[in-house]
Order: C-alpha cells, then structure tokens, then sequence
C-alpha cells in the first residue's frame, strides 16, 4: 500500500500589523484544514514551520503531526525532497498555510486518491501559480531540481515530463490567504472553518471598500474594472455571476513563476502619469476597481517587504516606508471610486468570493445574463 502524507508549509512572516493579521490568519486556516484533512482520514500530517509555539498548538489538536524545521534560507524544493526522502512517501498532498482551508472533505479524499496511484503526476489548484497540489509517486521528486519557491512548481514538473492537470477553478481551489485582503473577504462572505470565523470575530475584521463594491456588482449600470495577474478563466467566471460591466487590464501574470522580468506598459504608465492622473483617470471610467498592486509597482520584478504591501492593502498610506507605494495608497483612498487592493489572490479566488459576497442577503435574481440556447433540444 503506498504511503501518503499531508505536507503543510507555513512560514512566519515579520512583526508589521499587516503581516501579524496575515500569519495569524494563515494559522487559523490551517488548523481548519487540519480538522478537514482528519475528517477525510488522512493518517499523516507533516507540518513544516520554524514557529514551534504553532506546531505545538496544531499537536494538541491529536493529529498526527511531525514538526520540522526549515532551512535557512527556505528552500520549498529541498524541504519538499528531505520530506518525501525522510518520510518514505509514495505520495503527498502538499499545501503552503494560507490555501485549502475551504475544501471540502470530498475534495481532499479525491486529492489523497490521486496522490495514492501508481502513476506518477501532479494535480495543481493553479498550474501556473502553485499553492497547493497532489503528487502522485512522490519518490521521483527525489532525482530532480525543484524550484526554491512553489510558485513555478507545475512550470518546473511538466519540463521535466512529469505529467500535470489541474483543478476545476472555484472559490474552494483558488482561494488563499496571501494578503490582508483576503481576511476581510472571507468577512464579508461569512466563509471559513470554525478556527477562521472565530479568528475573524475576534478581529472584527470589515471593509467599506467591499461594501461599496457589493452594491456595484449588483447594478447593471455600473462599469468595474479589474486590474493585474487575471486568469481569463477566472474573468469569465465572474463577468457571468455579477450584474455590472466589467473591463479588465492583465498584466504581470506568471511574475513570479517565470525568470524573466519584464516591465508592466500599465505600471510604467503609472509612473509617467502619477498616482494623482492615474486615479483621475480610472475614476472617469469605472465605477470601482479590483487592482492587484503587485506588478504595477514592481521595479526591476523587486517588491517592497511585505510590511509596506500589506499596510497598502490595508488603506493606511502613513504607515508606509516606500514612498511610491505611499502615494499609490494615498491616492487610492482619496479616489471617488472604491478601489479594492491586493495581490494576485484578490484576482484569482478572491473575485470568486465577490461574486458571491455581492448577492448575500440580496432578493434580486441571481442569473442577470441569457440562458445558452440548446438547438439539440430544439430539434428533438
């Protein structure tokens, strides 16, 4: 029979407000997950963190769990090797702490299935931006280079002819705690495991923003905008389930996945126009928007530490050390339009929640767009 674990890699980020809220939060999903992967009769939980104080609290929950820690520097392919040498696994569902915390146990017992064939292959929530996935003959990963993060972890597999799928795209696969952002989504929508919505509770985590975007999404007279790495998947899907028009400028995507670097049209245009103009500009075409700040603001693919990416999802430009992410985020909170911040995240399973944040609580119907015509009933 081959042995399968669950593999969960949480890292502790810096001490800024944003990133404490982010960590906690990534904790409070994780421990959510723990019940869920339990549930679904998952033996062996590895937990891989340098926070002991966390590993000891995920312990106590009787899940069978070894606390590792990690490098440094981290590495995410040399963690996810020593793992599968040290454990002996034939297979692994492996999950960074911020994602899979909306699964279902159905969903983890298929993803345990697939780790559990014969063949070898990889099921990836997102191919192209990893943040969770089912490795089927695990023992294979053990010959070969793997990337230092997870992101380009499908790229990385499918060159090596290791064969990938992917998951049906929803709110469940994609959704993941990288930002603050996402916390005060899973708010609104009233989402998380019993961990998590007490976590929110406590934090009495809520967002004007979101409310302001909610009556948008649901008036046929309104024009969103929708800005940064956007799967077209993801675009359709949500363009299908709101009320308003939507545009979209997609930039960035693949910025960290793949080694080049190249400089975003929409972020050197930012630049030569100024936060002020931009906004300006944006406000006499939108109603609101949806913008993930990442490749706009990117200089030479680099990015601030996340203590001034997450105060900018946060809204508080004072509290801001770089000073162009400064004025973005000033800018931003003087618009006429709400304008809604983060990162990839907001644009990938964070839109999947808006679209059903906006109806909550809403007596309007939910299908607004025509019904596909079936011409093969027609004939019959």
């Amino acid at each position: 029979m081959n042995r399968v674990a669950a593999v969960i890699l949480h890292a502790p980020l810096g001490v800024s407000p944003g990133e404490r809220l982010v960590e906690a939060g990534r904790e409070a999903f994780t421990q959510d997950l723990v019940t869920t992967l339990r549930q679904a009769g998952v033996a062996r939980i590895v937990v891989v963190t340098s926070d002991e104080e966390f590993a000891e609290q995920l312990e106590s929950t009787g899940a069978s769990i070894a606390s590792s820690i990690s490098e440094e520097p981290f590495h995410f392919g040399k963690t996810i090797q020593r793992i599968v040498s040290s454990e002996g696994l034939d297979g692994l569902v492996y999950f960074g702490s911020g994602s899979g915390g909306l699964l279902t146990v159905t969903q983890v017992r298929r993803l345990i299935q697939f780790s559990s064939r014969k063949e070898h292959g990889a099921l990836f929530n997102n191919f192209y931006s990893c943040d969770f996935a089912a490795i089927a003959g695990a023992k294979d990963l053990l010959a070969v280079k793997l990337p230092p993060i997870d992101n380009p972890f499908g790229l990385v597999l499918s060159d090596l002819e290791f064969p990938c799928y992917e998951l049906p795209r929803d709110a469940r696969t994609q959704f993941d705690i990288d930002t603050p952002t996402e916390l005060l989504l899973l708010a609104a929508a009233d989402r998380g495991g019993e961990v998590t919505r007490a976590f929110i509770e406590e934090q009495q985590l809520t967002s004007s923003v979101i409310s302001q975007l909610r009556k948008r999404l649901v008036d046929r007279k309104a024009h969103i905008y929708l800005i940064g790495r956007l799967n077209p998947t993801t675009w359709s899907h949500f363009e299908g389930e709101v009320a308003c028009r939507t545009s979209a400028l997609v930039e960035g995507r693949g910025m960290r996945a793949y080694p080049d670097r190249q400089e975003s049209m929409l972020g050197r245009f930012l630049e030569e126009v100024g936060a002020r103009r931009f906004f300006t500009w944006l406000g006499q075409r939108a109603d609101g928007a949806i913008i993930d700040s990442r490749p706009l603001l990117s200089k030479d693919g680099q990015l601030p530490p996340a203590s001034d990416r997450f105060t900018s999802d946060l809204l508080r430009p004072d509290r801001i050390q770089d000073p162009s992410w400064t004025e973005f985020t000033a800018e931003t909170v003087a618009a006429e339009i709400p304008i809604l911040l983060g990162g990839h995240s907001l644009v990938s399973g964070g839109l999947y929640l808006l679209a059903e944040i906006c109806w909550k609580d809403r007596d309007l119907p939910r299908r607004l767009h025509p019904n596909p015509f079936d011409w093969k009933k027609e004939r019959s």
